[in-house]
């Protein structure tokens, strides 16, 4: 079973328990976000395609880490004695695929996460 999903100008393809990258988003790691926009939709023979867009489906994750990666930009002319570099960090949210919900369902209730206990003998 998966979906593809559109997130700002960029369609992902998921499935349940995939991690995807998308834009940043100001979330909170273990908050749930939903994604609304569900332009395809298959489950075995089952296949429905969206014009634009599914009708009450969902995607549902939740928030895993906010990682990032640096690019480095590098423009160097021969002979001429010029230089240039540059640097850019480019902020991503990963996002665990928890549900994808079809229309009238509801996601589960969200688990809190298990408070950490302190080692024994202290």
């Amino acid at each position: 079973m998966y979906a593809i999903i559109e997130d700002g100008s960029r369609q992902y393809r998921v499935a349940e328990g995939e991690k995807v990258d998308v834009d940043f988003r100001d979330a909170q790691i273990g908050n749930r976000v939903e994604f609304g926009q569900v332009l395809l939709f298959q489950n075995g023979d089952d296949t429905r395609i969206g014009r634009p867009y599914l009708e009450g489906m969902r995607v549902v994750g939740e928030v895993v880490e906010h990682p990032s990666e640096k690019y480095f930009i590098q423009h160097f002319r021969r002979r001429k004695n010029s230089r240039r570099f540059k640097g850019h960090r480019q902020h991503h949210t990963r996002v665990r695929v928890t549900n994808i919900l079809q229309p009238g369902q509801q996601p589960p209730a969200q688990t809190p996460p298990p408070a950490s206990t302190p080692p024994v003998g202290q």
